[in-house]
Order: structure tokens, then sequence, then C-alpha cells
């Protein structure tokens, strides 16, 4: 395997997919749906729709620590952000409750 930044590729990608339950578990704790979300056909798009009750919802981009949106999920989200959506990208589980808060409270 390919190393990367110290860890072995698998783990980077098991990371993120940790903070990825993480994320699915607390939103459902709320009472909401966090939808994978697959666009064909529209590249970038984030991870994650989470829907909360009382019409709250915002697109989720779920990261490996330390790890960055690409490029095209940054023009992305800014699109979407353009649109009037709320958009995060997570990349670590202690952002999760925080992050839930400011889309309940919007």
């Amino acid at each position: 395997m390919f190393s990367c930044s110290g860890l072995f590729i698998w783990e980077v990608f098991m990371l993120e997919k940790y903070i990825e339950k993480k994320l699915v578990a607390e939103v459902k704790k709320m009472g909401g749906i966090a939808a994978k979300f697959v666009s064909p056909g529209l590249d970038g798009m984030p991870d994650r729709l989470v829907l909360l009750p009382h019409g709250k919802m915002a697109f989720v981009e779920l990261k490996a620590p330390g790890k960055k949106p690409r490029l095209l999920q940054i023009r992305r989200i800014k699109q979407l952000q353009k649109l009037g959506f709320a958009c995060y990208v997570i990349d670590d589980v202690k952002q999760i409750g925080g992050i839930l808060g400011e889309i309940q409270s919007s």
C-alpha cells in the first residue's frame, strides 16, 4: 500500500468512514436522516444530505482528519452556498455536535 501522511491509504479511508458513521448516528438520535447523496452527472457534490426535524437541512462533506476537499468539491460547495444552502466540511468527530447544532438552529 502507498503511504499517505504517515498512514496507509486504507487507514485514511477508514477514518473518514468512522466520522461518517458517527454523523449518521448523531443525526438519527436527533430524529433526522443523513442520506448518502449521490448525484450522477454532477461531480463534487457533498457526501451527505442532513435532514433534521422542522425542515432543517444542510449538505455535509466528510473528510479524514486533516484532509481538505478537492478543488471540484470546493467549487460545488460554493455553488450550493450561492443558492442559499448550508454546507459543512467535517474532518473530526468533535465537530459533529456543533455543526448539527448550527443546522438545527438555522
